[in-house]
């Protein structure tokens, strides 16, 4: 499998929308359904894409043992926007009937984002049982997404290639996810959901009336922003 890091600009596609998402994100969870909607409604190929998010950076860290905090380096603010943000993803996500439990830890995402890429390369038709399958799942605290093996499994359940992932993920696979983060920074993505599409950013599934609104013609008065809510 080969993908060609050179061609993968952060504002850049062949693709009419670029989702940029994060397996640990819950935003990026609640998303996950509706823009799935989207993409299956158009008839389109969304160009999926990982940002790895480094929570600890802006949010400080944290690690649990059996629900209490053994471990944090988090101010009064921080762990009042970290509260927020779980409180506002869980009800989405119980509108979408899915559990949504605060994660034990910050977990190392590269490897599972680096999956999305080798799904695009290798069975871009498995993306959408891919993400429905590990999202539900991470959320539930069933997955150990920096486990190889569990990884392969998830691969496996949706029906996409397993084998060569391995070496992959410690070659072309690293060099291009870590070649495409050093890029979204700059280019004025910083967190997910994000969408981009004709050099225009936009954060937050908020904005999918706006996204649907010019993926299909621009016709009428732009929409405002929603919080729309789909059945998976």
């Amino acid at each position: 499998v080969s993908c060609d890091t050179d061609s993968m600009q952060a504002l850049e596609s062949d693709s009419p929308l670029i989702v940029y998402i994060d397996i640990k994100s819950p935003y990026a969870f609640v998303a996950v359904a509706p823009t799935l909607r989207l993409e299956s409604e158009l008839g389109l190929a969304f160009d999926w894409r990982p940002l790895t998010l480094d929570i600890p950076s802006y949010l400080g860290s944290a690690r649990k043992k059996a629900g209490k905090v053994v471990e944090a380096q988090r101010s009064p603010a921080q762990w009042n926007a970290v509260r927020y943000a779980y409180r506002d993803a869980r009800r989405y996500a119980e509108m979408q009937g899915h559990i949504l439990k605060g994660t034990e830890k910050i977990w190392d995402t590269r490897r599972i984002n680096t999956a999305i890429l080798w799904v695009n390369a290798t069975a871009r038709d498995r993306l959408p049982a891919f993400l429905n399958h590990v999202y539900p799942a991470f959320w539930r605290r069933e997955l150990d997404v920096e486990d190889m093996s569990v990884v392969e499994s998830c691969l496996q359940a949706a029906g996409a290639p397993v084998k060569g992932f391995a070496e992959y993920c410690e070659t072309e696979g690293r060099q291009a996810h870590d070649d495409l983060q050093a890029q979204l920074h700059p280019a004025g993505i910083y967190g997910v959901p994000t969408y981009v599409f004709d050099g225009e950013i936009l954060f937050g599934r908020e904005h999918l009336p706006y996204v649907r609104w010019h993926l299909t013609g621009r016709n009428g008065p732009a929409p405002d922003i929603a919080y729309e809510v789909f059945e998976c």
